[in-house]
């Protein structure tokens, strides 16, 4: 039997890697590592990835163990996931490798201007209902643009076809730079190897159901104005695992 959540909070409150900052925290004092991360956490110039919505983080240590010359950061605001892959990167010594605990919409509090290099989206809820939940919004990409190196690349891999088309929609009608889309990742792996080569275990359940999953790399320029797309797409007639959708509706914005 796995570790409880209790003793995983209290495990991380030990962690050198892990940074505990749920919202509330931050209500009165600023970040000490925004703009340091890598002079007072990482001590090197390397460059800075994101992994948000990082769950157990395989993305974040499968990364950092392919690219030992490059920083890697998981956020999420659910500790006892995170937990996992903040245990594995203690326990193999990866330096290279951080996990900041935190509600992903005031992201924009923890790195300064130029910070981060690129972002990895992997799996989020595609947030049907809500619009400016969603990973891929303006609403989060005009924060994302505060730390986000200029033309930095954002990476969504997702099994909803709704998170993807708007997602496309979205850098079509903003004119964003995109290098890599595809609709089925495994079956068109030469596109992006990276992508392909990391597999959560999530994400074989989905496979397993004989889902697609999709992948798309684009870059996101600081400079000029984001709409969101005014189309109707057809939702998800799943919301995860064996579970029908909740919605009667058949399309959303």
């Amino acid at each position: 039997m796995g570790k409880g959540k209790l003793a995983k909070f209290a495990d991380m409150a030990t962690y050198n890697n892990v940074f505990q900052y749920p919202y509330g925290a931050l209500k009165d004092i600023a970040f000490p590592l925004t703009g340091r991360w890598r002079e007072d956490y990482f001590h090197n110039d390397n460059p800075i990835i994101l992994e948000l919505g990082c769950g157990k983080g395989e993305y974040t240590v499968g990364l950092a163990k392919m690219f030992p010359d490059v920083n890697f950061i998981g956020v999420d605001i659910k500790g006892a996931r995170m937990w996992t892959g903040a245990t594995q990167a203690l326990n193999e010594g990866l330096k290279n490798v951080a996990f900041l605990r935190t509600n992903i919409e005031i992201i924009d509090r923890f790195f300064a201007e130029g910070e981060v290099q690129e972002i990895w989206l992997t799996f989020c809820d595609p947030q049907m209902k809500n619009p400016r939940k969603r990973l891929t919004s303006t609403w989060f990409l005009e924060r994302y643009r505060k730390f986000l190196s200029d033309g930095g690349f954002v990476h969504l891999k997702t099994d909803s076809n709704f998170l993807f088309t708007y997602t496309s929609l979205l850098v079509e009608k903003n004119h964003l730079p995109v290098l890599v889309k595809t609709t089925d990742l495994y079956a068109d792996a030469c596109k992006d190897s990276v992508a392909a080569s990391i597999q959560t275990y999530y994400e074989g359940m989905w496979m397993a159901r004989g889902l697609n999953i999709k992948y798309m790399k684009f870059c996101l320029p600081r400079d000029g104005e984001l709409t969101d797309p005014d189309v109707e797409i057809e939702l998800d007639d799943y919301r995860s695992y064996h579970r029908d959708k909740r919605s009667s509706k058949d399309k959303a914005k």
